[in-house]
């Protein structure tokens, strides 16, 4: 069976155990079955060729005893048609019946036939016919003249100038081996000798079954032996002769055996021919019957199977229990584990199986799980704490806006425009850095701030800070950027550039686009800076970074920010000259349609 078979027939549902139970079973039944199937079709070959081979070994014997006994039948024949003396000269006597010289010559030559068959029980009769009506015979059934002119003596005339073989059907059955007896090239008489018809049947007494029949035909088609008590279902006489004809065509002496079909029974058929009489012998044996018995060896097969499949069950119960005991046990841990209890089992599996890798690696399951659920109870802690500060710190920027606008409209009720200037624009520009949680601003946001630092910081300086803004396309305006990063870069350059001068300092910014990347440059024309300085301001090695005084994030935290998010080529490129400008180059990818990181619209 294939294993897909096994797999449709296995119920998913089942348990291990079950499929393990379930599969040896089928197994040990597959094969139980098999081996009985081909101990059973053996074993009804090896009856079948048993018996063919003991019924054609008894043919054999059976042939070879009754040639010996007719050989040896014929020399005794040879030995009375050659005595002279005391056969052929009594055949050709002219004494008659009832005379002294006739008692005489019976008296000699029933001596001699007596002689002849003495220690030869299987002989019944030995008898000299002459042709003249002189009889001489010894031992049964009587026999005389009278024997002058049957078919016997016309048969054993015409056949017996060598050996003549008939079987007599009358008082008894016999066999009858005849000779002619001649003298001077004239048949003068017949000797015949009648074999013992019991030791016939004692013979061919081969009955491998109680219905098997066996025929012996002679060359006449006539029946020499057949089986007693013959079945009434035997063949007809007619069909055992058309058989012995078509065997005897085949000339095989050595005999035939074929499995043959006859009047609707199945029969095996052993044919055997004579060398020595020319008789063919038959052996009929019905296949049911010979096979009954194998209906006993079937019956102590099933019952040997099935106790023998009784204790594969058995065993293979006790084996899958053994094999998943430890399942069984890993499972109980997991539904304890699943019910939220996280108690290491007392029970360990110390197995160096699978099963045992497997508890070791759930072990270790659970000692993490048990370690995340601390971390996450210490999270959810921090995190509670957390929100608490949160909390704070929207309330703090509430109260600030709101002392703000207070401050604001005291200066707009007491006339004093700058603090309400400065108060608005702290304002605006504290909303967009603490109130907006957006990680991406418009261009125009990001110059919204810068004008809001510009109106605070303007007043820290006797003279105004002059800002130019150059937009070459307006359309720039709605791309968007990291937020905060332009603020950062406009406060350097007034604290750092413009700011120790004492007049003319201004600062430019331009917004173009390079390449379909959003390109920003602020300019100021203050006091510049040296190679060194450019390299500690933008982050070079063991340097420490620089923070502006309003937000906290440097020219270095800018330029950081947009290689992080965007990569190279993206960020800051600055260049100064001592005492004449300072430029800072920020190059961004052309966000306008999302805001988010990566996605890049034309």
């Amino acid at each position: 069976m294939k294993l897909s078979t096994l797999r449709r027939w296995v119920s998913p549902s089942l348990s291990i155990q079950g499929k393990i139970f379930l599969a040896f079973s089928l197994v040990a039944l597959l094969s139980i079955v098999s081996i009985s199937v081909i101990v059973y079709l053996n074993m009804r070959e090896t009856i079948k060729s048993n018996a063919v081979t003991s019924v054609s070994d008894s043919i054999r014997q059976a042939d070879e005893s009754l040639n010996i006994m007719l050989e040896e039948i014929d020399r005794l024949n040879t030995v009375v048609v050659t005595n002279k003396n005391t056969v052929i000269d009594t055949l050709l006597s002219p004494s008659e019946e009832i005379s002294y010289e006739w008692f005489q010559e019976q008296k000699r030559i029933e001596e001699f036939l007596s002689s002849l068959v003495a220690n030869k029980p299987y002989i019944a009769r030995i008898a000299v016919v002459g042709l003249s009506g002189k009889v001489f015979f010894t031992g049964g059934p009587w026999l005389d003249r009278s024997v002058l002119g049957t078919p016997m003596m016309d048969y054993m005339l015409r056949n017996g100038s060598r050996h003549a073989y008939l079987k007599q059907t009358g008082v008894t059955e016999t066999i009858t081996v005849g000779r002619e007896i001649r003298y001077n090239r004239e048949t003068i008489g017949v000797v015949m000798v009648d074999l013992n018809y019991d030791f016939i049947r004692k013979t061919y007494g081969v009955r491998p079954t109680a219905d098997s029949m066996l025929y012996v035909l002679d060359q006449q088609d006539e029946f020499v032996y057949r089986s007693d008590h013959t079945p009434s279902f035997a063949p007809s006489d007619e069909r055992i002769a058309d058989m012995k004809r078509k065997y005897a065509k085949l000339g095989k002496p050595e005999g035939n055996v074929e499995e043959k079909v006859i009047s609707g029974r199945s029969y095996i058929v052993v044919s055997r021919q004579s060398d020595h009489t020319g008789w063919t012998t038959l052996a009929l044996i019905p296949t049911n019957s010979l096979f009954s018995e194998s209906a006993r060896l079937l019956k102590l097969i099933i019952e040997a199977s099935a106790i023998v499949l009784l204790v594969v069950l058995i065993g293979s119960l006790q084996v899958s229990s053994r094999i998943t005991i430890n399942i069984r046990r890993l499972k109980s841990m997991m539904m304890l584990v699943k019910d939220g209890n996280l108690t290491l089992p007392k029970k360990e599996i110390r197995a160096k199986d699978e099963v045992g890798q497997l508890y070791h690696v759930f072990i270790g399951m659970m000692e993490e799980l048990k370690r995340l659920f601390e971390g996450i109870r210490v999270s959810e802690q921090e995190k509670r704490e957390a929100e608490l500060t949160a909390l704070q710190a929207q309330i703090r920027p509430h109260f600030l806006y709101n002392s703000l606008n207070t401050i604001k409209y005291l200066a707009k009720l007491n006339g004093t425009p700058n603090i309400e200037e400065v108060s608005g624009s702290l304002i605006d520009l504290m909303r967009g850095v603490l109130g907006n949680s957006n990680e991406y601003l418009t261009v125009r946001e990001e110059l919204d701030y810068v004008r809001s630092y510009i109106s605070i910081v303007k007043y820290k300086y006797m003279e105004p800070i002059l800002v130019h803004e150059e937009i070459e396309d307006p359309s720039l305006l709605d791309s968007r950027v990291l937020k905060l990063t332009l603020q950062p870069i406009v406060e350097n350059a007034i604290l750092h550039g413009i700011g120790s001068r004492d007049q003319g300092g201004f600062v430019t910014i331009r917004v173009y686009e390079d390449n379909r990347d959003l390109m920003i440059e602020v300019t100021d024309n203050g006091k510049g800076m040296t190679p060194e300085q450019v390299e500690q301001l933008l982050g070079g090695p063991g340097t420490k970074p620089t923070s502006s005084r309003f937000s906290g994030m440097g020219v270095r935290n800018v330029h950081e920010r947009i290689v992080r998010s965007f990569e190279a080529p993206y960020g800051i490129r600055l260049y100064s000259e001592p005492g004449l400008y300072t430029k800072v180059e920020i190059r961004f990818p052309n966000l306008r349609s999302q805001a988010g990181a990566g996605q890049e619209v034309s």
